[in-house]
């Protein structure tokens, strides 16, 4: 569904991103795994195009990425862009507007995340998993091929995670592939079917994920690894 090609970010003499080669497969859930500070947010928002690669190609859906392809990533990345004083509903409307889709739609995302009994209730009043929740539903209102996001379980109860991790695992059965950064790997563990790991700016490991890898282990050497070879290059 998605390939990056030696993607890379600098910012002066910072090297956030170091030529990172990802291959996102289709109709997967994909679980990019790293520290804080690894790079993952930046590389997500060089492919939604917040940022713009220093270097390097992103190819979507066996084409070269431009801006038109944003109409088929859906991304929830950092906050959800939530109007407080709003309902679920109302904020869906603001945004289905400014994507031309119409109310059924509305109803159906809400549908998706279980927030269509909400009724009135203003966002602001919402749980932080309602609040993550709406926010996905903002994302998959334009019927995305793909959808990101980024450390979405962030702050959240167990219930809480428990409702997300079910939400994203139905994502592939509707025809929607999911990227998930995080550091969490016991939810990435629950989720995700192939798994980046990227440390230093580098993405040192890539492949499929099954219940019997020791996801801990691995991601502790490609850590330890790319340290290591960041403290010899510097």
């Amino acid at each position: 569904m998605l390939r990056t090609n030696n993607l890379t970010k600098k910012f002066k003499k910072q090297t956030a991103v170091n030529g990172v080669s990802l291959n996102i497969p289709k109709g997967q859930v994909y679980g990019l795994l790293g520290p804080n500070g690894a790079g993952k947010s930046t590389t997500l928002k060089m492919i939604t195009g917040i940022l713009k690669p220093t270097e390097g190609q992103i190819s979507f859906d066996g084409k070269e990425w431009n801006r038109d392809a944003l109409s088929e990533i859906g991304a929830l990345i950092e906050n959800p862009p939530i109007y407080e004083n709003l309902s679920a509903r109302e904020n869906l409307k603001v945004r289905a507007l400014l994507l031309g889709v119409s109310d059924e739609r509305i109803d159906e995302v809400l549908r998706i995340v279980s927030l269509e009994n909400a009724g009135k209730k203003k966002a602001g009043q919402f749980s932080l998993g309602m609040k993550q929740r709406l926010g996905i539903a903002m994302a998959l209102l334009g019927n995305p091929k793909l959808l990101i996001l980024d450390e979405p379980t962030n702050g959240l109860d167990p219930i809480g995670i428990e409702e997300l991790r079910e939400l994203i695992r139905s994502f592939p059965k509707q025809g929607i592939t999911v990227i998930l950064s995080s550091h969490i790997l016991s939810e990435v563990q629950q989720i995700a079917d192939h798994v980046g790991i990227i440390s230093e700016g580098v993405l040192g490991y890539e492949g499929p994920l099954d219940q019997d890898t020791d996801l801990e282990t691995l991601f502790m050497d490609v850590v330890k690894n790319n340290r290591r070879e960041a403290v010899a290059y510097a």
